[in-house]
């Protein structure tokens, strides 16, 4: 039998010591190969011209899933690290951790006939992927939506990100148990 994506995602994921695990997807190529088609299925026909993603996983995921779709990657950078050109930037509303992330995406690779997608690992409040989004639309281009393995996100960002497919929602993750 033919494991899902959403099967081999389940295998690889973990907690440890209290945290969600998502890195042994990467480790293994098939479950990458899988989770990457899967991430970018529902958006197969939507006319997507650019994928975004967000360092760290976002970058790997979202290139894996550009060259899925046969488009070109856009990263979006956190902090000031090395990015040379003119930037769009954007100041995130408080991530799960209460931390604001300055988010930095060169201003000329987008244009207004795009249409962007963003993958990522995970979705819990949606603010990075509004601020792509508004960064996504203050270079002309149009949204599409999010992708993501796992989506944790409530009902009122959800409005306000658009569309978002998932691999997996929080609730079919097994349960944190401390001392595991």
């Amino acid at each position: 039998m033919t494991k899902t994506a959403r099967d081999l995602a389940l295998e690889h994921f973990a907690w440890i010591d209290g945290h969600a695990d998502v890195w042994a997807i990467f480790r293994d190529a098939e479950t990458l190969n899988a989770v990457v088609k899967a991430l970018v299925e529902p958006f197969r026909e939507a006319g997507i011209t650019a994928v975004c993603g967000v360092e760290s996983r976002g970058f790997l995921l979202g290139a894996a899933a550009a060259v899925e779709l046969g488009v070109g990657f856009v990263p979006v950078r956190k902090g000031d690290g090395l990015f040379p050109g003119e930037k769009v930037e954007c100041r995130a509303a408080p991530d799960y951790r209460q931390q604001r992330h300055q988010l930095r995406l060169q201003r000329s690779a987008l244009t207004r006939g795009d249409r962007v997608l963003l993958v990522d690992d995970w979705i819990e409040t949606g603010s990075q992927a509004a601020a792509v989004r508004d960064m996504v639309a203050e270079c002309g281009s149009s949204w599409a939506g999010c992708s993501v393995v796992v989506d944790q996100l409530s009902e009122e960002p959800r409005v306000a990100v658009g569309p978002v497919q998932a691999l997996l929602a929080f609730t079919d993750l097994p349960l944190y148990r401390a001392g595991k």
